[in-house]
Parts: C-alpha cells; structure tokens; sequence
C-alpha cells in the first residue's frame, strides 16, 4: 500500500468519524480520505442535543466538531454529506452508494453510531411524538418546548431523563413514564436510580414507574398516552428514549462479524483486515473489561483517533477506561468504568445530599466509579481501574482517604 495514492474511507460523519480523519491527515496520511455522512449537517457533537442546545442556551456553535466548517476542504478531506452507504464488498474492497455509485478502498473505517429504538406500539407515527437522537429531532422538541404546554417523556434512562430535565428546566409540565421501579435502574441500580427518581420529583415531575406503554392517542397528533396500567396521561407532545442499537447494517452486507456491533479486536480492526470500527457500532475487546461496546461522547472522541492510527499500521491497542458525564438539574455525574454483573455497591459520602461517590467493586478490583457534585476525582478513579490496584471497602467509603492514595 503507498500512503500518498491510497483511498481511505470512512462511513458515518459523526463524532468517531470526524476526528478519525482528522487524525488521518496529523498522523501524515497524503492520501485521499472520503467522509461520508447521512445527515445533511457537518460533523457534530450529540452531547448537547439534550441539554444546552435543547434548552435554547446553546446555537449551533456549541455542537460542531470542527468549528470552522471549511476544515474539511483545508485538509483534504472529501466530506459528502447527505450520503448513504448501502452495500459493502468486502473482498472487492468497495461500498456501493445510494445511487449505484461504486466507491473502492485500501481501508475502511466504519463509525455509522446508532440508531434510537423504536416504540412499536398504535400511535408511534403519530405527529408529536419524537425521539431524540439527531440535531434535526432535537430542533423540533426546542421547537415544541418554545411553545409550552405539557410532554410525556417515555423512558428513564439517560437521554429520557436528560430531556424531561430540560423540559422542565424550560417550565413545562412534565411526566416520565418508566417500565423499571426507579430511572436508570439497570445501569445504576435501585439503590443510585432512587436518587435520580428523587431528583425529578423534587422539581415537580410526574413519575410513572413500574409501566411501560401500550399507545399513543389522538387525532392526527398525539394528545395522550395509554399507559400498560391503563392510565391515560393527556400531552402536547411526547419524547421516547428507549435506547439506541447500533447500526450495523453494512457491516452485515460485507459478512463481517456482528454481535452486539461489529466485532473488533484490541486494535478496532473487525474480522476483515483493513476495516475497522469505532464508536457506537464498535464491540471491541478491552484489556480490562473483554468484549465490550461503549455509546457516549468520550469513547466516540478516542476511538475514532486510535482507529485512524491503527489503519495506518501503528499498532496501538484501545484501552481507555469508558467515561460519560451527565447533568439534571443542579446535580452533575461522571462515570468511570463499566459495572460488571455480580460487582457489590461501595458509597463515599450521603446520597441524600446528592453529593458522593459511588463505586463498583468485583473482588479486590474496582471497576466503576460514579462521582455526583464532587469533582477532580474521575481521574484517580480511572487509574485505580486501569492499573486494577487491590482496594478495600472500608477505604473507599473513609471521605478522608485520598483516592489518589489508594
């Protein structure tokens, strides 16, 4: 392969995508780089998109990847934006594009994210029900939300409750409606998830739980949602944020292998040499955690880097400890880690004033660590987890033992 004629592609001009062809052209990559994208936008940033920007505090300037949009033609780097990726010959080496256009490649890289999971109940289609996934749907909730009134948020996780925060934030009336007994239930328990449930009441929201739902009513646009328990919750408008699947729909075509993403090794290379994956749609094999597929801002920013490295041949394995942040309210998170099943709960400090730290432990090893309204310690949290430092239970809990002294 020479560098300066080859044809490097990466489909999904996300986040992963972006800084992956950032890297190509700082790593001296001279060849030619194509970034295709489905969305009619540039590369953008998702975390916003349930927060500021939702909220109206934020412009488009706080979501772009690159702000200054003639980046891409200053790099070389070919960005076709409202493109789709509809086939991939692996053995041919080339993806064939909505239109028939046949595009051939020395190395692909695959960041095409993921997809929000559809509620597939009567009334889904309705006008007025919305997920939350792109800047295009979180443009028509600040629309929605500009004009008042009241919204049924469906899900608890992070992105529904981000969006029911904000709604409320923005003065609507707002009611969550959560199939778990408290939000957030099966990433944090029941225990943490009672914090949250605590913190929307405690701005007024209406919390459904131990519900799913059974349809969306009204003529034309929704005007109510019917609850499993048969409860009717009248609305303006609804937000569903029951998770996301990645998207892995091209690799399928190409017979890579899939399972739960698209299946990658410590370097983000897939079952195919010469394509790789990073973001959303990767399931790559951690050093700590084994296979493992991580959806938030941080992991999209790191391993679209190492993958642009790495299809360059420089051999550098992907090990970064998962990291994610959230704010609601007054009250803002960082976790570290991945809880793994069987690990026991430690907490530093009273979760009644939502000011702690949790930690997951699995033996002697710490594995997660979620920080609320405490700050400047996600990092020694990060390398207790990374150098797998034998920790004891009772230090965790001591607020005045230093955790870099662990």
């Amino acid at each position: 392969m020479t560098a300066s004629t080859s044809t490097f592609v990466i489909v999904g001009a996300s986040l992963a995508g972006a800084k992956a062809a950032e890297t190509l052209r700082e790593e001296g990559f001279e060849g030619r780089i194509v970034l295709i994208g489905a969305e009619a936008e540039r590369p953008y940033e998702r975390p916003p998109l349930s927060k500021e920007y939702l909220r109206g505090e934020a412009g488009r300037e706080k979501i772009w990847v690159h702000d200054d949009a003639s980046f891409y033609d200053a790099h070389d780097i070919e960005l076709r934006l409202e493109t789709t990726a509809v086939d991939l010959d692996a053995g041919r080496r080339e993806i064939t594009l909505a239109g028939g256009e046949r595009l051939a490649f020395d190395r692909l890289l695959l960041t095409t994210g993921a997809h929000p999971r559809r509620l597939n109940v009567p009334g889904a289609d309705l006008d007025g029900v919305h997920e939350l996934r792109s800047v295009e749907s979180s443009d028509s909730i600040r629309a929605r939300l500009d004009r008042g009134g009241k919204v049924v948020v469906v899900g608890a996780g992070w992105i529904g409750s981000e969006a029911a925060a904000s709604a409320r934030q923005r003065g609507l009336d707002v009611t969550v409606i959560e199939p778990a007994s408290v939000p957030l239930e099966r990433v944090l328990g029941a225990e943490l998830g009672a914090v949250y449930r605590d913190v929307h009441l405690d701005h007024g929201v209406e919390m459904v739980l131990g519900t799913g739902v059974d349809a969306f009513e009204g003529n034309g646009a929704v005007e109510r949602v019917r609850a499993s328990d048969g409860r009717l919750f009248e609305c303006d408008f609804a937000i569903v944020g029951i998770g996301v699947g990645p998207r892995t729909e091209l690799a399928v075509a190409g017979g890579l292998a899939v399972d739960n993403g698209v299946v990658c090794d410590r370097n983000l290379q897939t079952s195919v040499p010469g394509i790789f994956a990073a973001g959303d749609v990767a399931q790559h094999d951690h050093p700590v955690y084994g296979p493992i597929r991580v959806e938030h801002w941080s992991n999209a920013l790191h391993q679209g880097p190492a993958a642009a490295r790495n299809m360059l041949e420089r051999d550098q394995a992907y090990d970064r400890i998962p990291y994610f942040f959230s704010d609601q309210y007054d009250v803002g998170m960082e976790y570290t880690g991945q809880a793994t099943p069987g690990s026991r709960l430690v907490v530093r400090g009273d979760t009644a004033t939502r000011e702690f730290i949790a930690f997951w432990v699995d033996g002697d090893r710490l594995v997660a660590g979620m920080n609320v309204n405490v700050w400047d310690v996600a990092d020694p949290i990060g390398r207790l987890i990374r150098e797998r430092t034998p920790v004891d239970d009772d230090a965790l809990r001591d607020p005045s033992a230093a955790l870099e002294d662990l």
